[in-house]
């Protein structure tokens, strides 16, 4: 037997109010206000989580409540990594920078690893952001496959 991947696929519901992380880099801050500033009323609609000075600043900028993980390099990907794991985030929003070397590059490959094999839908630039958030799946239930990880660790466990 192959460990490559869970066996089989279960649903997962999303409720209508999102837990959307949002999360840039240094050289993207800028950009990510910008870009939440004119998508806030739609953001004010669902939970909002994002990593260090990227959630502080959005607080400020929006009026809006932001859940704060720590800093990326400091472990905030980890923390938003775990919270897809856990099934507690449903959409990621992270405007990486693809011209500055990072120094936590492994964590953000491992958040970015763990989006795709949770099914979790994720924008890396403004452009998939905007399709992203005017989607008419953002404001409503929604079922998607996810991995039966039960039904990997039992296989396992033989």
């Amino acid at each position: 037997m192959s460990d490559a991947q869970p066996p089989r696929q279960t649903i997962r519901t999303l409720q209508a109010r999102k837990r959307i992380a949002l999360i840039a880099h240094d050289g993207k801050k800028s950009e990510m206000l910008e870009w939440a500033t004119r998508w806030k009323n739609v953001l004010s609609q669902h939970e909002l989580i994002g990593t260090g000075t990227t959630a502080g600043r959005l607080k400020i900028a929006l009026g809006l409540s932001v859940e704060g993980m720590m800093s990326g390099p400091l472990g905030g990907d980890q923390q938003i990594g775990a919270r897809i794991a856990e099934q507690r985030l449903d959409v990621l929003i992270f405007f990486w920078d693809p011209f500055s070397p990072q120094p936590h590059d492994p964590d953000v490959k491992a958040l970015l690893r763990l989006a795709a094999l949770w099914n979790v839908p994720v924008a890396c630039n403004a452009a998939t952001a905007d399709f992203l958030v005017s989607s008419p799946y953002l404001g409503e239930s929604y079922e998607m496959l996810i991995p039966d990880a039960n039904a990997w660790a039992q296989a396992r466990t033989v």
